[in-house]
């Protein structure tokens, strides 16, 4: 059977030499119609969620959740940072108006964390023991807040601040230490007016410190944007419009408020971006380093050009294959034509350089034709074969993404070898002006053949000492379970993740659970905040709270003692600047009288300089000085004064849009889950799902997403391991025919995975969910390049390293290299770290390849070479 099949694959090379022309019509009316399939029916798919198969369990789960809860998905969210609560606060709320006035852009928008609701009812779902301390604040506050009650300007400020010196004057400087931060701030203020620049004064800090960031406000804006699914990058124009919204917003314009943004859609924008960022230039650049390196291997453009052409022709067949059977390419296939190019290129390089080498002056082109066919179909044809073994071994596991892949590449290699055995000759006989014969045998090649047959027992005991500490790399390597991992961090919404990720609050590895009611939540989620590794629960038990009754009675209590506040009655008229500048004096002088009461670091200390300075200041100063330390004032009042009005919260009485986020419509309540900092890490992030879910079964999120999404990565690979193994060792065994042969392959295979685990654990690589696709690749330049020597060895050939064949496999690997060096300058994290670790796989097949296999076969007897035809010319 193989030898029919040998003599088939001959005659069609033969064939498609003497008949060129119909070859050469027919193979471009082929990839006429494969560019229109691709035109047509090839889409890229961006969605990481597709990567994996939807029958998995974990997948199931999340999308039942997402079909719950759709308003989580294909989300644009907006960061706003201000110095003060009060400006991130305003800034937020006037994007949220303009967005939403925006239809063509945006389909919803809203603010999470700011509504009337939240206004009103907000202390009412603080924990006890914040709502105790919230309140303290307050009152603790009211001495300052009495006389900007009915005199709402600096000079009623001055007053507050003189009421507190007094308390320090009484021996009370030690209750003003958690207002260190708050009057930190009025002293900047001051500061700043000074300075001749505004830097308004935050009330809700003053008021409400342990409810403030230190850092300043941060709030959020939820956008759901239109998506336009003909774009590369969908959701580009809708956080284009966001970001020249923002940069109409007063605060924005004076640089007070910064925006940043996040979510899945601009995460999935920048995933491609950054995939397809300077391809243009790599691309090119790549495509002279491979013509350079044909160049070398074959030596005459009449082989260079051929070789190219079929390359290409091969691409667009495969791109055609594409189309018709998948119809996408998601994030990891979207790589097969770099791969390809890096394989298929092998196919050509042997091919012509064998020609090369039997070009004699008294044969003709179709001899030449005829004799390489001879040697070379059956190599290539198993080459071609055992890597789309390995490609195609992918294809039933559950990781779609490299399932597509395998699918793709596979046949792309099936597609590659018919090209070389059609369209090549084609493209060589239409070319072909008796070329004279050259020596295309590697340089030095025979003396080192020399070096390893003598050198063949040390040489084998050296590979033996890296293939255990290669094995040790391989139990040892770290898998990196985190998608973030595998994306630009210097993105935009990448950056803006990493900056949440450490606040409980806005950590995106959470977990979901549901359950039928507010009992039940409330029972599960005791349990579950009892756990170490959880950091916060918030549930739908938290919106509806069972304790209201006390803490409606201490919001009452405070409202009372803070009724002067609430209703000041009639106001004073505003002052003069002068007016200020005097009780700025008065004020100044008090703080100074109570110095030695103070701690060096005290902020009173920088306001009495500051307040000196500003009673011997300009008008405009002080004008300034005003309206920085007033401009919030009027805001956080009615801020106080909703707080302190709240009132009994129940299921009727919550708004709609968080109805939604925290129950679904039969009445399940949501329960999430945040883990610890400790997390951060695949070991940590693991251990948090495991002992949630022991406790919750069927809890999904993002936590569990990740940690399952590594798991059936993990699990793919193994599979595909044991599936591309065992069909290569049955090609093989099917071609060659001998254990032994077959043997030699698989170890020469079996020593460049192990010398590919030890280099990426000498240089601290992790596996992860993009370089984990070495593994195909591995075996299918494996197998190609150790295929060549063994049947070479079948024939009775003694020179491996000084061949023709040497010469085609350094520069097939060079070519390789280039495709592979393409990936690895990516500014794609993911796609780099592929590049790098295919990298390391080529060298370590080079390394199996050209010592570790001449030094195994200069160890055994060759096999009987009686069936080589009489060709004893080195191939």
């Amino acid at each position: 059977m193989f030898r029919a099949l040998h003599k088939g694959l001959v005659w069609l090379v033969d064939q498609s030499g003497r008949h060129h022309y119909i070859v050469l019509v027919l193979a471009a009316l082929l990839a006429a119609l494969s560019l229109l399939a691709a035109s047509h029916h090839l889409s890229i798919d961006t969605n990481s969620d597709h990567l994996f198969s939807d029958q998995l369990p974990w997948r199931q789960r999340s999308e039942a959740f997402a079909r719950q809860f759709p308003q989580f998905s294909d989300t644009l969210t907006v960061v706003v940072r201000a110095p003060t609560a009060e400006e991130a606060r305003i800034t937020a709320q006037a994007l949220n108006e303009k967005l939403a006035a925006d239809t063509t852009h945006f389909r919803s928008s809203s603010t999470p964390g700011i509504s009337p609701f939240f206004n009103r009812q907000g202390l009412v779902l603080l924990p006890p023991k914040d709502l105790s301390d919230t309140i303290s604040s307050m009152l603790q506050a009211q001495p300052l807040l009495g006389p900007l009650a009915t005199d709402d300007s600096a000079r009623g400020l001055f007053k507050g601040i003189d009421l507190m010196v007094e308390g320090v004057r009484r021996g009370m400087a030690d209750d003003l230490s958690s207002y260190d931060a708050a009057l930190g701030n009025v002293a900047q203020s001051m500061e700043g007016a000074l300075a001749g620049h505004a830097s308004p004064l935050s009330w809700q800090a003053l008021l409400t410190p342990n409810l403030v960031g230190a850092h300043g406000g941060q709030e959020f804006v939820l956008v759901h944007p239109v998506m336009d699914y003909g774009a590369l990058e969908p959701g580009r124009a809708a956080t284009d419009a966001m970001l020249r919204l923002a940069a109409e917003l007063p605060a924005v314009k004076a640089g007070r408020a910064k925006i940043n943004y996040t979510g899945s859609v601009p995460l999935a924008d920048e995933e491609f971006s950054s995939l397809t960022d300077r391809a243009g230039p790599i691309a090119i650049g790549s495509s002279l380093i491979l013509i350079f390196w044909l160049v070398l291997a074959l030596g005459t453009w009449r082989l260079i050009v051929p070789v190219v052409i079929t390359l290409v022709v091969g691409l667009i067949y495969t791109l055609g294959f594409a189309a018709l059977a998948i119809g996408r390419l998601n994030l990891v296939s979207v790589a097969f034509a770099v791969l390809f190019i890096g394989l298929a290129v092998d196919f050509g390089i042997q091919f012509g350089v064998r020609l090369h080498a039997r070009q004699y002056s008294d044969r003709t082109f179709d001899d030449s034709l005829h004799e390489t066919a001879h040697r070379v179909v059956s190599q290539v044809g198993l080459a071609a074969l055992a890597t789309a073994c390995g490609f195609l071994a992918f294809a039933p596991t559950d990781f779609t993404g490299v399932a597509e892949l395998g699918t793709i590449a596979g046949v792309g290699m099936l597609l590659a070898l018919l090209c070389t055995i059609t369209v090549l000759p084609a493209l060589l006989r239409l070319l072909s002006k008796g070329s004279p014969h050259a020596e295309v045998a590697l340089p030095g090649g025979a003396a080192a053949d020399g070096w390893l047959e003598r050198k063949r027992k040390p040489v084998l005991v050296v590979f033996a000492l890296l293939g255990l500490a290669g094995l040790w790399g391989a139990i040892t390597i770290p898998f990196d379970a985190n998608p973030l991992h595998t994306k630009n961090a210097n993105s935009e919404a990448m950056r803006t993740l990493t900056s949440l990720i450490d606040d409980p609050n806005t950590n995106p590895f959470t977990m979901d659970v549901l359950v039928k009611d507010l009992v039940t939540a409330q029972r599960l989620s005791g349990r579950l905040g009892k756990l170490p590794e959880v950091a916060q629960i918030v549930s739908g038990v938290d919106f509806v709270p069972a304790d209201q009754s006390d803490k409606l009675e201490q919001i009452a209590q405070a409202s009372d003692l803070m009724y002067a506040v609430l209703n000041p009655g009639e106001k004073v008229a505003p002052p003069s600047y002068a007016e200020m500048r005097a009780s700025a004096k008065d004020t100044s002088e008090g703080i100074a009288s109570v110095a030695d009461k103070l701690a060096s670091n005290s902020p009173l200390l920088r306001i009495g300089k500051a307040l000196g300075q500003l009673a011997q200041g300009s008008d405009e100063q002080m004008a300034i000085a005003n309206q920085a330390l007033t401009q919030f004032l009027p805001y956080t009042l009615n801020q106080l004064a909703d707080s302190l009005s709240a009132q009994k919260i129940t299921m009727e009485s919550l708004p709609a849009d968080l109805k939604r986020d925290w129950f679904t419509p039969d009445g399940q309540v949501r329960i999430q889950v945040t883990p610890t900092a400790k997390a951060q890490n695949t070991a940590g992030l693991r251990r948090f799902v495991q002992v949630v879910q022991e406790v919750a079964p069927d809890a999904a999120g993002s936590a569990v997403d990740t940690i399952k999404a590594a798991d059936t990565i993990l699990d793919a690979f193994r599979e595909a391991a044991v599936y591309a193994t065992l069909a290569i060792g049955i090609v093989l065994m099917l071609v060659l025919q001998r254990f032994r042969d077959a043997g030699l392959v698989l170890a020469t295979l079996l020593m460049s995975a192990l010398l590919t685990a030890l280099l990426a654990r000498l240089l601290g690589i992790s596996i992860n969910f993009a370089n984990i696709i070495a593994l195909p690749l591995l075996l299918g330049v494996g197998v190609s390049f150790n295929v060549y020597f063994v049947m070479n060895w079948r024939h009775g050939m003694h020179q491996f390293l000084g061949s023709p064949t040497a010469r085609a496999i350094l520069f097939s690997a060079l070519t390789t290299g280039t495709a592979f060096g393409s990936l690895a300058i990516s500014r794609h994290p993911g796609t780099a770290s592929m590049g790098i670790v295919l990298l390391l796989s080529l060298l370590a097949v080079l390394l199996s390849t050209f010592a570790f296999l001449p030094a195994v076969l200069f160890s055994i007897r060759p096999p009987d070479s009686t069936k080589t035809s009489g060709h004893s010319r080195p191939a």
